[in-house]
């Protein structure tokens, strides 16, 4: 028994090492300092993101085999995986960003791999067509964003002038539990935090299921479309006259392919 004890302790060993080298070769690679689409602004105030601002190193080779790795793209944790991976701040997962970092995070690991010119399809508002044209994905904008929330970061929606709730933008973890089946309720129940004084689960589940009317329900979600921080992604395309025009555009799964 000991013989087999001995042999696990050395292959933990030699395991931590490995990760301890990895970290230490990781160290070496140039990275940036990446503003965060919220400003940091959906975080509690002790929050290590309640900064604004987080670090990521540039991608290798090695971390490309992460795009192509079929078990991650069967999982759908493919970009989380390349994430976490990217990652510098201490202690920080894709699972500690709120969803609208996450998704600006990927635009910035993009624009670091590869550079920021991204080829995208346009309509033309003047003839129709379809246009080819290329996006600078680094001279893309920030929507405004006015909230202010709490020191634990929480943010308060005016139901009625009786009912007030507290709820926070989620996070990637919180996201990626939203039931397919129940996405409304348990979207509501995700971001939730607070009814009158009640904060636990049961209280918040009761509240959606029997007070919170469908009216109230949709103006808090709009509400929360309105003012999710996040990229804009819209620019100013040159049309086939020459002229400009201000379109969106879809960014796809070749975004890491060109």
């Amino acid at each position: 028994m000991a013989r087999v004890t001995d042999r696990l302790n050395k292959e933990n060993i030699i395991e931590l090492a490995k990760q301890e080298y990895d970290v230490s070769q990781k160290s070496t690679l140039p990275s940036e300092i990446i503003k965060l689409a919220s400003g940091g602004k959906v975080y509690p105030k002790k929050h290590p993101l309640a900064s604004g601002t987080i670090e990521m190193r540039y991608m290798t080779a090695y971390d490309e085999d992460i795009l192509t790795n079929k078990s991650y793209i069967d999982q759908g944790i493919m970009l989380d995986k390349l994430i976490d991976n990217l990652i510098v701040t201490p202690n920080i997962t894709s699972n500690d960003l709120a969803s609208v970092d996450k998704d600006g995070l990927i635009i910035q690991s993009r624009i670091l791999a590869y550079g920021a010119e991204y080829p995208v399809s346009v309509t033309d508002p003047k003839t129709g067509n379809t246009l080819d044209r290329v996006v600078n994905l680094s001279k893309l904008k920030y929507r405004d964003f006015n909230l202010q929330c709490n020191e634990a970061g929480e943010f308060s929606y005016e139901i009625n002038k009786d009912l007030t709730i507290k709820f926070n933008f989620i996070n990637n973890e919180n996201a990626k539990n939203i039931n397919e089946n129940n996405p409304i309720s348990d979207l509501l129940f995700h971001m939730i935090t607070q009814v009158r004084d009640k904060r636990d689960a049961d209280s918040i589940k009761q509240f959606i299921r029997y007070e919170f009317l469908a009216r109230d329900a949709k103006q808090f979600r709009k509400y929360i479309t309105d003012n999710t921080p996040g990229l804009i992604l819209e620019t100013e395309f040159v049309g086939e006259d020459g002229s400009t025009f201000s379109a969106g555009f879809q960014v796809g799964a070749d975004l890491f392919w060109f």
